[in-house]
């Protein structure tokens, strides 16, 4: 019961006060259970659908509330579920193989999808899951057991409990793991320094699960985002070889923690799991860091680019173009005398979203396309 306890506290997560939401509920298995729902206010035809799941100890009111998922709903057109694990008198906590417990977790999230799906038009080829902490740990189990019926899933700072590495998946699976070096809660090796215990697979062997799981070879891609903030952290992206989409996010110097603000850091967890599930960029209207040496317009833009560079000390410079996770698209030279200069680029050729364009080694701004 004392290990049980010390799991339980080491995968707690922040909790955001105590903020009230209409609680729905749904019986499984002869007990009661609660969830949330935020839904789009207009929406036509079938909703994309993403489970969130909590935290050890998370409040469904304060979690809908503290990641705004209306917003989400709102801005991303889907419809977020957000489900309560049951109270096993250390605080609320899924069945995600860290401790014995007879409750069928797994069995009651599918149970939930089938009932909403009888109660909504849900597209059922666009179900997502995705959880943070103790919630990325069940987010690995629900891609385990029933990968047959979702489509993608992102774990968050959780990992693939000893319990669950034992498996067989029964898909493969599209997923998404994120995790920060620094996590001393749930280590990126699968050890706790804070508590002194192993709690499951670290990063790099659930990344080998999941490879075999995927009929993954080779190599990994890795590309690593443009850091343009003073967030002290730096993420890099491995994206594997593989018949379905396998991604680590790495976020070196990152804690136990949910980078939800891209304003304030160079990836948002939410921008991010978007991009993942739906395998396009997200439209967003960003305010141009205009320097000394490189302005841009129009932003967002259409497709052409204006480019003007100023005060170079090198005769020839390159011009290069990222995607919002940093992988490096285009590279333009040109050359430049002590005269004002312009450049015009054509980025008509990518899809709706966010883009980082850089000149030589100084300053790089956010350009939106968006038509």
């Amino acid at each position: 019961m004392k290990k049980i306890l010390s799991i339980s506290l080491l995968l707690a997560v922040i909790l955001f006060g105590n903020l009230s939401a209409q609680i729905q509920h749904f019986t499984w298995q002869g007990v009661e259970r609660e969830y949330l729902v935020r839904t789009p206010a207009n929406h036509n035809g079938t909703l994309p659908v993403l489970f969130f799941l909590h935290g050890l100890g998370g409040n469904i009111s304060n979690y809908d509330q503290g990641f705004n998922f209306t917003q989400i709903a709102e801005e991303y057109h889907w419809m977020i579920v957000l489900p309560q694990a049951l109270d096993q008198g250390i605080g609320t906590m899924w069945n995600a193989g860290l401790a014995s417990s007879s409750i069928d977790d797994s069995g009651f999230l599918m149970a939930l999808l089938d009932s909403l799906t009888a109660q909504y038009q849900l597209d059922t080829d666009s179900v997502f899951f995705a959880g943070m902490s103790m919630g990325g740990f069940m987010t690995h189990r629900m891609a385990i057991e029933h990968g047959d019926r979702i489509a993608a899933c992102v774990a968050v700072s959780g990992l693939i409990s000893s319990m669950d590495a034992v498996q067989t998946p029964v898909a493969p699976m599209r997923m998404l793991h994120i995790h920060g070096t620094n996590d001393n809660v749930v280590g990126y090796n699968g050890y706790s320094t804070a508590f002194g215990m192993n709690l499951g697979l670290g990063v790099d062997a659930i990344m080998d699960y999941w490879q075999n799981a995927n009929g993954c070879t080779g190599e990994p891609t890795i590309d690593t985002l443009p850091d343009l903030k003073n967030d002290g952290l730096r993420f890099i992206r491995y994206t594997y070889n593989c018949g379905t989409d396998l991604q680590l996010l790495k976020v070196v110097n990152g804690v136990h923690d949910w980078y939800h603000n891209s304003a304030q850091y160079d990836v948002g967890y939410k921008e991010v799991i978007y991009e993942f599930c739906t395998g396009r960029s997200l439209p967003s209207s960003v305010e141009v860091r205009e320097t000394e040496h490189l302005q841009v317009w129009p932003n967002p833009t259409s497709g052409i680019l204006n480019i003007q560079l100023t005060n170079h000390k090198s005769p020839i410079i390159e011009i290069k173009v990222y995607d919002v996770f940093g992988k490096l698209l285009d590279i333009v030279e040109t050359c430049y005398g002590a005269s004002l200069q312009t450049v015009r680029i054509d980025l008509s050729r990518y899809q709706d979203g966010i883009y980082f364009v850089q000149a030589g080694n100084d300053a790089v701004t956010k350009v939106v396309v968006a038509r």
